[in-house]
């Protein structure tokens, strides 16, 4: 989440007017674009996105309205002036006053003017490989093709689209180090229609199929348009010339040559260093978009085909009006794109990877006031778009192949110098073949066996091929133990039942269904035969040595030293023995009678241990309740603290999340009302801003939820810190408790009860001073000597 300090921001006062005239003043809680200074975009945001540049070209004429129309001293502000219509009465609540600001008026500029101002730049980046677009917009009439194309009596009267391509070929010519191709294409959007404007030249011929728009992750094309490679400007202007001859025009009353169409000249430019050891290049484009004028039919009293033409001009740019309209706003999720086909074929130019600038051509005139205002909210509500501009850089495949096939063999000479250098032999550093391979092999496998004592080392891919020997060697010896077992053994699958059911008749698994000796959840074990299957003995009056195993194991909470002995790792088959074990099965029996009748009646006098340790789980409840008590009081102390302040922190972060919605729709809210006041037409007085008391009050608000939400935030920050440091201290109790629990198991089950009596209380040897370990090896020491001395004796 982002948001700034308003209170790093100097606040002037305030001047509220009274309900009725709407207005309050605010200086320095709203920046020109709208924007309230805590809502501003994050830094990084803001160095990627760039605003739309939108001027205003006004037609030069006689009956210009004074009075009406004014302008700023900055040259880029335009204010229009309505008189109050008498005839509603004396409650008249009509809009009079209208402010836009723009980034630029032109009024009465020359075409040298406007070129510099509006398409120099955009043109100069291009080259740079950041694309452009230049559109004119306005009413029909109102000189957007004479601003774009310009008029052919008079060389000074040329437009933007020749004037850019004269700026083209120049910087062409000034870089040097660059080739620089230059292809240009001309569209024009007829009734919805896409149709090729250079399509009549002798060397293109006739489309068989329709040209459509298409999308790829490259951008938007159109399937089907000529593009055409110029080498010289006199070539460009030749196709300039022979598409302004094709296009569609017709006469109205209130313009004789009306284009009928929306036009898009597009110049495709691709820029590759003539430095061969550079295989990066750039392309940019530049749409130059002359768009027809829209106009009202009582007006231009249109009829028939004229008519129809009018209708789907002013349908375009409603559709077009609508995409500007959803694109100013940051929150619209879906732009209509493809409610018609011009807003479809300039979808990378609208709000894309594209420096935009926009000249709005209006009427001087009272009697066009109306479409002047029309046409002056277009351009407010453009200016709301940001664009992303970017350099479009590419690679050539060929040209890198070289470069890398260029370093591959000086590095190869590198490392021969190298190689002379430090009296190696001749090393050869290309793939090895069949017998380099054999040879690895053969090393691998003598270094295995002990006849090699170490494989010389020469490159790189020498030590990756010794590896991938080893790992060869690695699975041929796995597949010889597989076979080997397989010879021995007998594999049977879990799931083959009716393998299983043949072995159970055999003999060789219990009544339980498994394997004789599988130890509780392996895979498979190593069989013991069970004692039923000994001569003389009847199936059912002893337990079989798994039924023992497990009951015992149950009761204990731990396997016996014998079943650790026994198990063998986990597979999905199991190995049934071929062999006999009675062998082993009288071991154990011995062993069995032995531990029952080493009891001595001195022992039954004292508390008996367990012959098994119990279960840790059972063992640690009793350590928490005797010697480990005091711990674990302070352990869950801890415990309650921590949780504590893990419930405070929750609840505060609740509340900043109510706190962050709460200022989310208030965001929303005056973001509504400065789009309102735009759409409406700014207004200012003595250069002050003025804002209605709804929007001033809404900027009030925002203002005082982001100090609670920092206040909030900053206890968060605090109890969080509490909370790294309470785990901190249940951490050290938790592990205190563990290491202590150990030490008193391994005492109380691990150590002999002869030498109990060394790690008493009071004794020379504290508990856990020693290892389990070492006093088993001190009383095989002591066994040892004993009985030494009894031979001595003797």
């Amino acid at each position: 989440m982002y948001f700034r300090d308003l209170r790093k921001r100097p606040v002037a006062t305030a001047t509220v007017y009274t309900a009725r005239q709407r207005r309050l003043l605010v200086l320095g809680l709203c920046s020109r674009s709208g924007r309230a200074a805590g809502g501003l975009l994050p830094p990084e945001r803001m160095g990627t996105r760039k605003k739309v540049h939108a001027f205003v070209r006004v037609k030069p004429t006689d009956d210009f309205a004074h009075e009406m129309i004014t302008y700023g001293d900055d040259n880029k502000t335009i204010d229009i002036h309505l008189k109050k219509d008498t005839r509603r009465g004396v409650v008249n609540n009509q809009q009079t006053d209208w402010s836009f600001k723009l980034d630029g008026v032109l009024h009465d500029a020359s075409q040298d003017l406007v070129y510099e101002t509006v398409a120099k730049d955009v043109v100069s980046q291009a080259l740079d490989g950041y694309n452009g677009t230049i559109m004119c917009y306005g009413q029909t009439g109102a000189g957007k093709t004479y601003t774009m194309t310009g008029a052919t009596e008079n060389y000074k009267h040329r437009g933007i689209l020749p004037r850019a391509l004269q700026q083209v070929f120049r910087m062409i010519e000034e870089r040097p180090t660059h080739a620089i191709t230059v292809r240009v294409s001309y569209l024009e959007i007829y009734n919805e229609s896409l149709f090729d404007l250079l399509s009549t030249l002798p060397y293109v011929g006739p489309s068989v199929t329709p040209m459509t728009i298409v999308e790829n992750p490259q951008g938007v094309f159109i399937k089907g348009l000529s593009v055409h490679l110029t080498s010289q400007e006199e070539d460009a202007f030749s196709l300039l010339f022979e598409g302004e001859t094709n296009r569609i025009i017709a006469s109205h009353t209130m313009n004789k040559s009306s284009s009928r169409s929306h036009c898009i000249f597009t110049i495709y430019m691709e820029a590759h260093s003539r430095t061969l050891s550079n295989e990066k290049y750039i392309t940019s484009k530049i749409n130059l978009v002359d768009l027809a004028g829209s106009e009202r039919l009582g007006k231009s009293g249109s009829e028939g085909r004229v008519l129809k033409e009018a209708t789907y001009i002013n349908k375009s740019l409603s559709f077009l009006e609508q995409a500007i309209i959803a694109l100013g706003d940051q929150k619209r999720d879906h732009i209509p794109f493809r409610q018609c086909k011009l807003t479809h074929a300039l979808k990378d130019s609208l709000g894309g990877n594209c420096n935009l600038v926009l000249v709005t051509n209006i009427y001087g005139e009272a009697a066009q006031l109306e479409e002047t205002l029309s046409s002056l909210r277009f351009a407010s509500r453009m200016k709301l778009v940001t664009t992303e501009p970017a350099i479009n850089e590419k690679y050539d495949a060929e040209r890198m192949v070289k470069n890398l096939e260029k370093e591959l063999a000086l590095l190869k000479q590198e490392l021969a110098i190298h190689d002379s250098l430090a009296n190696r032999t001749l090393v050869n550093y290309d793939p090895m073949d069949e017998i380099q391979i054999a040879e690895i092999n053969s090393q691998v496998r003598r270094y295995l066996e002990g006849t090699l004592d170490e494989i010389d080392i020469i490159n790189l891919r020498q030590i990756q091929e010794v590896f991938n020997q080893f790992r060869v060697v690695l699975r041929q010896q796995e597949q010889e133990v597989e076979s080997s077992l397989r010879r021995k053994y007998t594999l049977v699958d879990k799931n083959d039942f009716a393998t299983i059911s043949a072995v159970q008749k055999a003999g060789l698994i219990d009544v339980d269904g498994h394997l004789v000796g599988e130890p509780d959840g392996q895979g498979f074990g190593l069989g013991v035969a069970p004692f039923s299957t000994k001569p003389g003995k009847k199936s059912k009056s002893k337990k079989t040595f798994k039924e023992q195993f497990s009951s015992s194991a149950r009761k204990e909470g731990a396997s016996s030293p014998v079943s650790k002995e026994l198990e063998v790792s986990a597979s999905k088959s199991q190995l049934t023995p071929s062999s006999k074990d009675g062998d082993v099965k009288d071991m154990l029996l011995r062993d069995r009678e032995t531990s029952n009748t080493s009891d001595s009646p001195k022992e039954e006098l004292r508390p008996l241990r367990p012959s098994t340790p119990p279960s840790k789980p059972v063992a640690f409840e009793d350590f928490k309740n005797e010697r480990g008590s005091e711990i674990n009081r302070i352990f869950k102390e801890n415990k309650s603290i921590l949780n504590e302040r893990r419930k405070k922190a929750s609840e505060t972060t609740h509340r900043i999340n109510a706190i962050k919605r709460e200022i989310d729709v208030t965001k929303e809210a005056l973001n509504f009302q400065k789009s309102l006041r735009e759409k409406q037409g700014e207004y200012e007085n003595k250069g002050l801003m003025i804002i209605d008391e709804e929007e001033f009050l809404l900027i009030l608000k925002l203002k005082d939820l982001k100090k609670q939400y920092r206040t909030e935030y900053q206890d968060l920050r605090d109890l969080r810190a509490e909370i790294q440091y309470c785990q901190h201290l249940v951490d050290q109790c938790r592990h205190r408790l563990l290491t202590e629990f150990d030490i008193w198991y391994n005492e109380s089950f691990f150590v002999p009860e002869d030498l109990q009596v060394a790690v008493k209380p009071g004794c020379s040897i504290r508990p856990g001073m020693m290892p389990v370990s070492r006093i088993v090896s001190l009383q095989n020491y002591l066994k040892t000597m004993m009985g030494f001395q009894q031979t001595q004796r003797k």
